[in-house]
């Protein structure tokens, strides 16, 4: 007996003629480019090598849009912001040894991010696999050792019959919560060789559900329901599985203030009267935190930025949501549900009862005039006065991205809603190439970038790649003379500073060199100026000259 769901697997004559007679000239990369358009891949980013031309040279068969740029970490980043934006899998394509490992910064960030990258490097071939023995260029004595403790999952591939399910799994493990980046490679010559293998047509690497079990649940809501003083904290497990609507819900249904953890940024409407917002390193939100009876933390692990440097120490009881089964209780006891955010927030909410306290907001707008307060002491007005000027410039619906600087560290605290941020795994250089990754996954709005001038030289190759593209993106890059917050570090712990200081080019003439509007602002024409450049079609700098100071944090025992 033939059931419904077995004939879905039963081909059509049109698909069983074309796999009997497939199209000549095709090769291992075909395979793989046909895989990632059947699992609904559009854009790709990558740099070709040796030992990937055949992924390459198929590209030009297919109807992937390639998207290349000038170094493989910067194609990583631009590739993690595309999975960030988008909530699809970023493909990633890479050559062996050098241009592999290059990318590896970047797949660490993406880990730490959770951002579906799906990695795909080629490999010296089959005959040269294992031992490093054989002198082929680029050869590794086991090239995915160096991925398999950055990345989610590692697949290989020695004959294109295995081409199409490995990626297909990777895929899947991509975009399975957590998501993350995944990596596969595929050997030169199995690339190379013309296949007689049908074209792979529609995959199905639909990504497992991540339920929380109802007995959790059912206690997490019993506690929610009777607490007294409820908090939420908002990671970016809620931002990821695109669950801000029912934190919204919940939050409001049990009158919990809530915070949202760097990463978590855009998780909680900013001017919302439970808002708290993302003072995450300021000790009256800390206080807040340890004293509330009930403490639900939703997609974070309390990690150090999350927990101001491990200075929080919750009193009452502590309900944690995680996705990644590995953070779950791993800084403090907890009711642990292992979960995907949205589902188990849906199951709260269907569970958990009315609480009304009406003393919420009140004691809301008493810590953040509290933290208000302490930053009004510090001298702090350019700052704040800087990053206003780049939020009233930026229009509301578009993207930023933000490097390793003193104005992100500034952003992460007191920038009014979402950003990016390479926060995660905190490497330098994420900014700009992260905006161009952006761009591509939607053209037609502005995307800021933010860097400062050391975080910025990082990514200077990357402006022959926004120009050849014609990216809307707009680079600010504040120029303080070096690394400027390792200044800061280096002073305060050691009375001077040592290698942070720096020689920098011309930024505006190096912009210009590469056909790339260029101007230098000042802080007092940095809005318009950069709403000037964000309103004009294609790349564009903006380069400040500023000293930024940072506030003075509250980890040490400082108030």
């Amino acid at each position: 007996m033939t059931h419904d769901h077995d004939l879905e697997l039963l081909p059509t004559a049109a698909q069983t003629e074309a796999a009997l007679n497939p199209p000549p000239g095709r090769n291992g990369g075909d395979l793989v480019v046909e895989t990632l358009h059947g699992l609904g891949a559009s854009t790709v980013f990558g740099l070709p090598g040796q030992h990937a031309l055949g992924m390459f040279d198929a590209l030009r068969r297919s109807d992937l849009r390639y998207v290349g740029l000038r170094v493989e970490n910067n194609a990583g980043f631009a590739a993690d912001a595309y999975g960030r934006v988008t909530g699809e899998v970023a493909p990633l394509l890479l050559s062996t040894g050098p241009g592999a490992l290059m990318s590896l910064a970047a797949l660490q960030e993406a880990a730490a991010a959770s951002a579906p990258v799906l990695a795909i490097g080629s490999q010296v071939p089959v005959a040269g696999l294992g031992g490093g023995r054989h002198g082929y260029l680029h050869e590794l004595r086991d090239q995915q050792a160096s991925f398999r403790d950055v990345v989610k999952s590692v697949h290989t591939v020695r004959t294109q019959s295995q081409i199409p399910s490995a990626i297909a799994a990777a895929w899947e493990s991509a975009l399975t919560a957590p998501h993350g980046p995944v990596w596969v490679e595929i050997p030169q010559d199995v690339l190379l060789a013309q296949t007689a293998l049908p074209v792979v047509t529609a995959m199905d690497a639909t990504p497992r559900d991540l339920v929380p079990r109802p007995e959790l649940t059912a206690v997490a809501a019993d506690l929610l329901s009777r607490a007294e003083r409820p908090v939420i904290i908002a990671g970016g497990g809620v931002v990821r599985s695109d669950a801000s609507g029912k934190l919204v819900a919940l939050a409001e249904k049990v009158n919990a203030p809530v915070v949202c953890t760097f990463g978590g940024k855009g998780a909680f409407p900013w001017e919302h009267p439970l808002s708290l917002q993302s003072w995450m390193e300021d000790r009256h939100t800390t206080d807040l935190l340890e004293d509330a009876d009930v403490l639900l933390v939703v997609g974070s692990g309390l990690g150090e930025l999350s927990s101001n440097y491990h200075t929080f120490a919750p009193r009452g009881r502590v309900i944690q949501i995680e996705a990644d089964a590995g953070k779950l209780e791993s800084n403090h006891p907890a009711l642990g549900i292992h979960a995907d955010a949205r589902l188990a927030l849906s199951a709260l909410l269907d569970t958990v009862t009315d609480r009304p306290d009406p003393s919420v907001p009140e004691r809301v707008a008493t810590l953040l005039a509290a933290v208000r307060e302490r930053l009004d002491g510090q001298d702090l007005s350019f700052e704040r006065e800087i990053l206003g000027s780049v939020r009233a410039a930026l229009p509301a619906s578009s993207p930023s991205f933000w490097d390793m600087t003193i104005l992100a560290y500034w952003a992460w605290s007191a920038w009014p809603g979402a950003l990016h941020s390479a926060q995660g795994a905190g490497g330098l250089g994420y900014g700009f190439p992260a905006a161009l990754g952006a761009a591509a996954a939607d053209p037609s709005k502005p995307v800021l970038a933010v860097s400062g001038d050391g975080g910025a030289m990082y990514s200077i190759a990357e402006l022959a790649t926004a120009k050849q593209y014609n990216l809307p993106v707009t680079w600010l890059i504040v120029d303080d003379g070096g690394y400027g917050i390792l200044r800061e570090y280096m002073t305060d712990a050691f009375g001077e500073a040592t290698a942070t200081e720096l020689s920098r080019p011309d930024f505006v003439a190096l912009a210009e060199s590469f056909g790339v509007p260029g101007v230098r602002t000042s802080p007092e024409t940095l809005q318009d100026d950069l709403a000037k450049a964000l309103a004009e079609p294609g790349p564009s700098v903006v380069v400040l000259p500023a000293l930024l100071k940072m506030f003075a944090p509250t980890h040490l025992g400082e108030s």
